[in-house]
């Protein structure tokens, strides 16, 4: 073999770099990117706010950073989670210690953004005797999402 010598590692990494290549070169060197996806679709993919853009279903237009993730209207949200926005609107008080803290994004399930940019808030559940799985999580950038199954999905809030 040619590369007896050569460190596997260093094998795998030039193995990826070749791949990474022809993966570029096949797509097409001049290729153009194609145009962002819907705002209502699937996952999100944003990493930060920016201008608005498009047209959301019958509505103005919608942030950057809603691409590519489902959304709710915020008039939509259960009322207890409306309720919580006008808290955050107000700055408070809030009902439980844990409300304004820095929300860690561990699950990846928001763009990844620097640690301290997301904080969490609670939105009561009836019936349930703790806090609950439903939080409003919010963004230095102005955004707005809500998770009824604690932090497995979010939807962005469209406000």
């Amino acid at each position: 073999m040619i590369f007896r010598n050569v460190p596997r590692s260093l094998l795998r990494l030039l193995g990826a770099v070749f791949l990474c290549a022809a993966l570029v070169g096949a797509a097409g060197c001049g290729a153009t990117t194609p145009a962002p996806a819907a705002a209502s679709s699937g996952a999100g993919t944003g990493a930060s706010p920016g201008p608005r853009t498009g047209q959301s279903p019958g509505g103005p237009a919608v942030p950057r950073w809603v691409e590519g993730m489902a959304t709710v209207r915020a008039g939509e949200l259960p009322q207890q989670a409306r309720d919580v926005l006008a808290l955050i609107d107000r700055g408070g008080p809030y009902a439980y210690r844990q409300d304004g803290t820095v929300f860690g994004n561990f699950e990846k399930a928001l763009p990844r953004q620097k640690r301290g940019y997301y904080h969490e808030y609670t939105v009561r559940t009836p019936g349930e005797r703790d806090r609950g799985a439903r939080r409003i999580v919010t963004g230095e950038g102005g955004e707005f999402f809500y998770t009824d199954d604690h932090y497995d999905t979010f939807k962005a809030v469209l406000r």
